[in-house]
């Protein structure tokens, strides 16, 4: 008996390391099954290069690893459970719109969710699209939500807007009018002195009309310039898209205007009223903004459409008209001997811009 006590012991101990060696083994077994899996490319997309996945504000991982497997872009749920939980990714996921590329590791998509890469979409708003257009299109805009509100006519800046799934339509409406008061105040604060418009507000009315009668970039100045000049002598502006708003309220006219159109008495017409009108008619871009805050000294009054896009220019009626006989000229060429306007349209088009 005595013989055999030291060998428990021994016995003992020589298990033990075994076992831990046996667990080591296994633990490196496990974390090298771990980092295949957290590296390994994953499946392939069902169709095209990519898959898109929306993940809930608020959703736990057990709901976004099911989301993720619904979609087929991971392997297995509960591996990327585990992953998660191992690499401290479980509580830094964002919730949003994602696209998962094709065979995209679970090391990739946790980095993509971490980062809260989602996807951007985009609304472009034109230069001189009227409120009404604006509205149609936050209105159509499906990954906005939410009613969408009134917006004011020329309180709106033209550009591209990136916006996220989910986001309210009010929010974005309220994105586009900061953007167009901080252009404003910035040209205003910028402005020519001793211009004949008093106020911001003044200054985008002017300029929505210029946005709607410019067809031709360099242009745009020069335009801006006659409408200056003749508010600076009380000449009444004549302004075509002015009658279209009257009569449309901001939509496309389709055709020329009509001789009864031009007569008519409704607030907008500055063939009727002298000075602007009682808004804007249009949001109008920065470089029409900049156009009447920094016009050019000219002596100009009138212009017409030349032909090839642009305006002819004038100071005077006499030259004017003349300008206005060669237009009449290219209209009656453009429409051949069988083609002849009615009594009641007036094919005005000063500067050949779309109506």
């Amino acid at each position: 008996m005595s013989g055999r006590g030291p060998e428990a012991p021994r016995s003992f101990l020589a298990g033990l390391a075994s076992a831990v060696v046996t667990l080591t083994f296994i633990a490196a077994l496990a974390a090298a099954g771990g980092l295949f899996a957290y590296l390994s490319r994953g499946p392939a997309a069902q169709s095209g290069e990519a898959t898109t996945v929306i993940l809930r504000h608020g959703a736990g991982l057990a709901e976004i690893a099911g989301e993720l497997g619904t979609a087929h872009v991971i392997p297995s749920a509960p591996v990327f459970i585990a992953l998660a939980e191992v690499t401290g990714s479980a509580h830094k996921i964002k919730s949003g719109e994602y696209l998962i590329p094709s065979r995209a590791s679970i090391s990739d998509i946790l980095r993509k969710l971490r980062a809260g890469d989602i996807v951007r979409h985009k609304i472009t708003v034109p230069e001189g699209a009227s409120a009404k257009q604006v509205r149609d299109l936050l209105t159509k805009a499906d990954v906005l939500v939410g009613d969408t509100p009134e917006v004011a006519e020329g309180s709106v800046l033209p550009e591209t807007y990136e916006v996220t799934r989910g986001e309210s339509r009010a929010t974005v409406a309220l994105r586009m009018t900061a953007a167009m008061d901080k252009v404003l105040s910035q040209y205003w604060a910028k402005r020519k002195a001793d211009l004949p418009i008093h106020s911001p507000e003044e200054a985008v009315i002017l300029a929505s009309i210029v946005e709607k009668e410019t067809a031709k970039e360099a242009d745009r100045p020069r335009v801006a310039a006659v409408y200056i000049n003749r508010l600076r002598i009380g000449m009444k502006l004549d302004a075509d898209p002015t009658v279209i708003y009257g009569v449309t309220g901001g939509l496309p006219l389709g055709r020329g205007i009509r001789a009864s159109e031009l007569a008519a008495d409704t607030p907008y017409n500055t063939y009727v009223h002298p000075g602007l009108p009682p808004t804007a008619i249009a949001n109008p871009g920065r470089a029409s903004i900049a156009a009447v805050l920094d016009p050019p000294q000219t002596n100009e009054l009138y212009f017409v459409a030349d032909g090839t896009g642009g305006a002819a220019f004038a100071a005077t009626l006499a030259e004017h008209e003349q300008n206005v006989a060669r237009w009449r000229e290219i209209e009656r060429q453009k429409a051949g001997p069988s083609l002849r306007p009615s009594q009641d349209v007036v094919a005005r088009h000063l500067t050949g811009k779309k109506r």
